[in-house]
């Protein structure tokens, strides 16, 4: 009986997204395949198993195809059937604690030297992940790495392409940008002193005397809203025509537009053109603050309020360079933004009126100080020769 061959690594690395019921897991693992071929010439295999929803952040999918190329990305369907003939490569991530196909794993459980296979975590600025971003598992014979982004020097970094801070700053500097982003859009011209808010939050009971709070500011305010979950918190507010990509209502002071959905260079000048962005899950959330742009963030709702204790942890990062004033103040939107208190939401918004310049003034320094823990895509590749050298 001829003796079969355990099989052989390729030179891909594979990454595994599993599309839970928002766009943040595969947001995340899309920017990082890229930046892993682009930047570092790596050839990556980026695994999704629901390629519709993975279509409405990159248009020129075709959903019809199990496997197709873009921006030197190789992207291959990932379903129930995954082909046993597949190889892994040498290096296998689990993105958000998704389970690999048993088929690659009996492969991976044969070979002579397995893959580097990481588990990337969900992003937190919980100091716990300082003890626990590296550290190894056993598991049926191979072993497993957990991997923590964070924004300690002890944790795995942020995802942030090397060039993107000097891409948003040119755009920023230069005063047409918005009005062409409104142009370009079919949106209505930029008035004098208005506010820019960007809107992409999940449900939320607040979002309605929010709304009417910026019906009377002071200045136009003009509140863009990509169409999706946000809305369905505004229905007693907005009329159901609105409520749909290219929608627009005016009352007072407040302008609201609907976008549609768009791809994530397109996301990345909406944050960067708006002045106060209002962001949801983890893509989004990150890509707000290298938009260094006042920002608040909708946390994924947990169990027991799990989630509160996550947020707690982030702003203490976020604003322990602030003066108590100003700390309280983005402190009390956060909560009570996330808790749904309506009367506290727009308290806490008016009272940082009085703070905005010097927000503004920390949301621009922001980016730097959060980048302490280093560029997750170099530290990944970093760790991944580190682990090779001592199997070598």
């Amino acid at each position: 009986m001829m003796k079969t061959m355990p099989p052989i690594a390729t030179s891909y690395w594979d990454i595994f997204c599993s599309v839970v019921d928002n766009y943040g897991d595969i947001g995340v693992t899309w920017r990082l395949a890229r930046q892993l071929a682009n930047e570092y010439q790596l050839p990556v295999r980026l695994w999704i198993d629901d390629l519709a929803s993975f279509q409405r952040l990159c248009s020129q999918l075709d959903t019809t195809l199990s496997e197709q190329t873009i921006d030197n990305v190789l992207i291959g369907h990932w379903n129930p059937n995954f082909p046993a003939n597949v190889h892994p490569g040498q290096v296998v991530i689990e993105a958000f604690a998704c389970e690999l196909p048993l088929s690659l794993r009996h492969s991976m459980q044969q070979m002579e030297r397995p893959p580097v296979w990481l588990n990337l975590e969900y992003l937190t600025a919980e100091s716990w992940i300082d003890g626990c971003h590296g550290l190894p598992s056993r598991q049926d014979q191979l072993t497993k790495f957990f991997f923590f982004p964070g924004f300690s020097v002890k944790s795995g970094g942020l995802l942030c392409e090397n060039t993107l801070f000097a891409t948003r700053q040119q755009w920023q500097q230069q005063s047409e940008q918005r009005q062409q982003f409104c142009r370009h859009r079919h949106l209505l011209p930029p008035q004098p002193n208005e506010l820019f808010i960007s809107l992409f939050s999940y449900e939320n009971a607040a979002l309605p005397a929010l709304l009417k709070r910026w019906q009377s500011h002071p200045t136009p305010v003009r509140c863009l809203i990509p169409a999706g979950r946000t809305l369905n918190s505004l229905s007693s507010l907005l009329p159901a025509d609105v409520c749909q990509a290219g929608g627009c209502w005016q009352q007072g002071a407040l302008t609201v537009e609907v976008l549609p959905m768009t791809d994530q260079t397109a996301y990345d000048q909406l944050l960067w053109s708006c002045d106060f962005n209002i962001v949801r899950g983890e893509d989004s959330f990150l890509r707000a603050q290298w938009a260094a742009r006042p920002f608040l963030w909708h946390i994924y709702p947990q169990e027991d309020e799990a989630h509160l204790e996550k947020l707690q942890a982030f702003i203490e990062r976020y604003t322990q360079n602030m003066a108590p004033e100003l700390a309280t103040a983005v402190q009390q939107l956060f909560l009570s933004f996330n808790q749904a208190h309506p009367a506290e939401l727009i308290q806490s918004w008016s009272a940082l009126q009085a703070y905005w310049s010097e927000w503004q003034q920390q949301a621009q320094q922001w980016p730097q100080t959060a980048l302490a823990g280093g560029n997750l895509a170099s530290q990944l590749v970093h760790f991944v020769e580190k682990q090779l050298e001592c199997c070598a």
